[in-house]
């Protein structure tokens, strides 16, 4: 198995943006599994509700807080 941090080319060309943007994309599509996968579980589902449901309640404390009083 080749390493992708090797250059295929044999030193002519560094394609270190391409392999970057390549990972991104990886990164992205297994940051999308695992959401998915979580939000099917059902206490997966609960802790993400409970933890979207702090910081929201976070953020509206700190506009309440900071703002009107």
């Amino acid at each position: 198995m080749s390493d992708p941090d090797k250059n295929p080319t044999g030193g002519k060309q560094d394609w270190e943006g391409l392999r970057e943007v390549d990972r991104a994309i990886a990164e992205n599509r297994l940051t999308s599994y695992t959401w998915k996968k979580t939000w099917a579980d059902p206490w997966g589902r609960l802790k993400l509700i409970v933890i979207f449901a702090a910081l929201a309640a976070f953020v509206v404390f700190v506009i309440v807080h900071d703002v009107i009083l």
